[in-house]
């Protein structure tokens, strides 16, 4: 597998997990469940089949501390900064110009550092089986996830042809991307069959998916070919700085995925869980009788189905209440119902425009 590679997707502020997700250690850098973070266990994850000199990190500038931190595993040179956040194309083409750089043959799967999965060895023959059809069909592939209820905090994919063929794990032609749906489409959506949850990884060798930046988004494969020029020299960091923050902010769903033609998805069976908000981390958790759960000293008293996380040294109690979220962290304190749990990220926008950075 020597000319298999992998990016980690790791730039986000993770505003939703607020208050334990800060500026300078955001939500993928958090131990969510069990000792190591998320990162780490995406990273773990795909050390089982990519050998580490192959796995390559894109963040943030302001996250250098502590990305450098935590993946000591990872050889410097594979950790890509961003000057400023550009969206998931220019990211992952970012990348894709590093890596063709070292290996013009090689396959690359692109994954977000922040998502719960079990499985690993589904996962694994997952990921493989979209490798195959990668190298194969020079095909874009997507890991499609089978939805279990209506979502709408998720954008979905419609599948076209079966190509499984004699393949153990569910292959497809891709009929389109989709973005979030209401609550009634999504229900239609699962009734009818053949969509998918948009997991957000993806397959593909490295010269098809820039050739497909080349032609869904020339300018942006124009910058990238000059910043590519550069790296390896004195004036990489210069380079990189000076063009790339003028690259159109554009998501791989929309620049390429809605417009390729070469689009196949392969079904994903494994335990997912994007983790997007408290109320995703609730869900995850295991909870007790009254179908509480949390972590750190908390106590209930008459409370049901409420989820509280209390950091080391602190203790919070809750009485009487029903479907509530509390995370006590530093000197910040939230509080909210579950079902508002997505309009975590409203209050962080607050503190920015109060200027309250001494919370953030």
């Amino acid at each position: 597998m020597e000319n298999l590679y992998t990016l980690i997707m790791a730039g986000g502020s993770g505003t939703r997990f607020w208050p334990r997700s800060k500026t300078e250690r955001p939500k993928q850098y958090l131990n969510i469940f069990g000792e190591k973070s998320l990162l780490q266990d995406t990273i773990e994850r795909f050390s089982g089949f990519t050998v580490t000199e192959n796995i390559y990190v894109v963040s943030s500038v302001s996250q250098q501390v502590v990305l450098e931190e935590q993946t000591p595993m990872l050889p410097k040179a594979n950790l890509i900064y961003e000057p400023v956040g550009k969206n998931t194309l220019p990211c992952i083409g970012l990348a894709a110009m590093y890596v063709e750089n070292e290996n013009s043959e090689a396959v690359m799967v692109v994954s977000p550092s922040d998502h719960l999965i079990h499985n690993n060895e589904l996962f694994r023959d997952t990921i493989l089986a979209a490798v195959k059809i990668a190298e194969e069909r020079d095909g874009i592939v997507t890991i499609g996830i089978s939805p279990s209820y209506p979502a709408t905090g998720y954008g979905y994919v419609q599948t076209s042809e079966n190509i499984t063929g004699g393949e153990k794990i569910k292959q497809f032609r891709v009929e389109r991307f989709v973005e979030k749906p209401n609550d009634e489409t999504a229900l239609e959506y699962l009734n009818k069959g053949g969509f998918y949850w948009n997991s957000g990884v993806f397959v593909f060798k490295v010269s098809v998916f820039l050739k497909a930046v080349e032609e869904f988004a020339p300018s942006l494969h124009a910058d990238l070919r000059k910043i590519q020029s550069s790296i390896g020299t004195p004036d990489s960091a210069k380079m990189l700085d000076s063009i790339y923050r003028s690259v159109q902010s554009v998501s791989v769903d929309y620049g390429i995925m809605e417009h390729a033609r070469n689009i196949y998805l392969v079904e994903g069976n494994f335990d997912w869980n994007d983790l997007g908000s408290w109320e995703s981390v609730y869900l995850a958790d295991k909870k007790d009788e009254q179908g509480n759960a949390g972590s750190g000293d908390v106590l209930f008293l008459n409370t049901k189905n409420s989820f509280v996380y209390a950091e080391d040294k602190n203790a919070v109690a809750v009485v009487g209440l029903e479907n509530i979220i509390v995370v006590k962290e530093g000197n910040t304190v939230l509080v909210c119902k579950r079902d508002h749990a997505e309009d975590i990220k409203k209050i962080v926008e607050k503190l920015k425009a109060k200027h309250k950075n001494q919370y953030l």
